[in-house]
């Protein structure tokens, strides 16, 4: 029999077959962005205020401006320990008075009784419009901001265990494929909404789609590479998520309506059913499930699109990953080092959607120009990846994931107690953080592949990662309602998440240069694996100084 890695090796690990998918399939990072944190500018809450019909037209009639009318006729609240015009609350007074004065300084509300808004909001939005402003969705209602971002998250959850359990039962091609028409649909329903009732449950099954898909996509990659490119490829196609970013919020300032907007992040994944013709099932799950000539004829279009031979002996071809037994939960939790790993794990996947959300989702909350703010941190993003592929081979995994948490998490603290007038050293330190939560974001991706055995290790993802999407749903909450009690205290809990997160990456073991673990015995006794490679090692040379009198020879069969 002969293994698909070693054909693989013959027909190309990532010739020009691999790069032409890897390619198309890099595409696909692209609009998850827009998808995941969209909310920034669709969910946008400009500068608001009670809408009275009867003060504009005493505005009209005495020649007021908007700002000093807002700023003389306005309740004043305190927020975060500072006055601050009412967004939510309005002087109950009759504007239509014949003794009201047109002159602004001599009106005295001060003791005039105040009620909540009866006629709706005004907003301060240059023309534009958000689901927010659409809606109403302030004050009272703001909550349900929240929700809409938790729902994509709650989409996540299940569609990422429903469409990997699909991509597993009917392959990966077909559910990318399947999770794309979804998402198409499901993008243009979200669109065309007529109100938040519908548009929370169509955001909730585009989400169910928009991981799935990416997921399914991020697996036949790494399955159609040889092993010593899946983790570049792995992080790069990562990376284009990044790419997504920096096209966001060049996509929103010129698209000004928020279902527009909504249109332009779908239309790729319409675009993505094209690839029925451009990409190959995995070969790898066709010989899991015993379709070995489909495998076989794959593997030599591979082969001729890398221009190169194959030997006769891929008729024999079978599957030399394949699990040899199933999985289960208790798997993860049994014994005390599983346990260990699947506790850190987790915690690192739920702090790493946590804190990389409310990063992105704070910038819409700062009051400063959304759009430039949104592009700089962007841009820290790509860094990230190349330092993951310069640091891991020579200092290992264990000190760059800790070091990122524990930088993002240090960039949190400092920034919320830098003063706003030092806007560019707040905006530094906060790129800073934003880098250190990339970083760690991405790394936990591999990482966790290597802390488990064969047969547990694609099982064990998708337990610990649906924590990510446990995370999603939670961000929301914690940014937006701590915010209201004081704008940095969400950074304050960011850090301390962060930090714990990288102390606890310290307490798992190093896996550079660490042969991927194949049972549990190896993660529960490494010591013992190690002692057992070199006793053999010893016996086979032994046994050749006694069979063979030449290195050559010795080499090869103890290699």
């Amino acid at each position: 029999m002969t293994s698909f890695d070693a054909v693989l090796e013959e027909a190309g690990e990532f010739g020009r077959c691999q790069k032409r998918i890897f390619a198309l399939l890099c595409m696909v990072s692209m609009p998850w962005a827009g998808v995941y944190v969209g909310i920034v500018f669709q969910g946008f809450t400009p500068d608001h205020w009670c809408r009275d019909p009867e003060l504009v037209q005493r505005r009209e009639a005495c020649g007021w401006s908007g700002a000093d009318t807002r700023r003389l006729t306005l309740p004043r609240v305190n927020v975060s320990g500072e006055p601050i015009m009412s967004s939510c609350t309005q002087y109950e007074m009759d504007w239509n008075a014949t003794d009201t004065t047109c002159d602004l300084t001599q009106l005295d509300l001060q003791g005039a009784p105040t009620h909540s808004c009866r006629e709706g909001w005004e907003y301060d939005y240059e023309g534009r419009s958000s689901f927010v402003t659409e809606f109403d969705l302030v004050c009272a209602d703001s909550w349900l901001v929240d929700l809409f971002q938790s729902t994509l998250n709650i989409g996540f959850l299940i569609g990422s265990i429903a469409i990997g359990y699909l991509a597993d039962r009917f392959g990966r091609r077909l559910s990318f494929l399947m999770s794309n028409l979804l998402n198409a649909i499901t993008g243009v329903l979200v669109a065309v909404a007529p109100n938040y009732s519908s548009l929370l449950v169509f955001r909730t099954l585009f989400g169910f789609g928009v991981k799935g898909g990416w997921v399914a996509g991020y697996v036949l990659i790494t399955e159609l590479v040889g092993v010593q490119y899946r983790r570049t490829v792995g992080v790069l196609y990562q990376m284009f998520f990044s790419v997504g970013i920096l096209l966001l919020p060049l996509l929103a300032y010129f698209i000004r309506d928020w279902r527009w907007l909504q249109v332009v992040i779908t239309a790729p994944y319409a675009i993505f059913l094209c690839y029925y013709w451009f990409i190959p099932e995995s070969p790898r799950w066709l010989l899991s499930m015993n379709q070995t000539s489909k495998a076989v004829k794959i593997t030599e279009q591979v082969a001729k699109e890398n221009r190169r031979t194959l030997s006769k002996n891929i008729q024999t071809l079978c599957d030399d990953n394949a699990d040899s037994s199933s999985a289960s939960f208790m798997d993860l939790i049994r014994t005390p080092k599983m346990r260990k790993h699947t506790c850190i794990l987790s915690f690192n996947w739920f702090t790493s959607a946590v804190v990389y959300q409310g990063l992105i989702m704070r910038l819409g909350i700062l009051g400063g120009n959304v759009y430039v703010d949104f592009l700089i941190s962007g841009l820290v993003e790509f860094p990230a990846a190349f330092l993951i592929l310069f640091t891991i081979e020579r200092l290992g995994r264990r000190l760059p994931f800790a070091t990122a948490n524990i930088v993002a998490g240090t960039s949190c603290f400092i920034t919320a107690f830098i003063p706003e007038y030092m806007f560019w050293l707040r905006t530094v330190v906060a790129c800073v953080g934003r880098l250190g939560i990339t970083m760690a974001f991405e790394m936990v991706v591999f990482v966790n592949t290597e802390l488990y055995p064969t047969f547990v290790r694609n099982f064990g993802v998708s337990v610990c990662s649906t924590l990510c999407d446990v995370g999603g749903i939670v961000a929301p909450f914690l940014l937006y309602r701590l915010a209201v009690i004081w704008m940095e205290l969400p950074l304050i809990i960011f850090g301390s998440l962060a930090f714990v997160a990288g102390g606890l990456v310290l307490l798992l073991p190093e896996t550079r240069g660490v042969p991927l673990p194949d049972t549990i015995d190896d993660i529960e006794f490494p010591e013992r694996s190690e002692v057992m490679s070199l006793s053999q090692q010893w016996f086979c040379w032994m046994l050749l100084d006694v069979t063979s009198n030449t290195v050559d020879a010795a080499g090869e069969l103890c290699t």
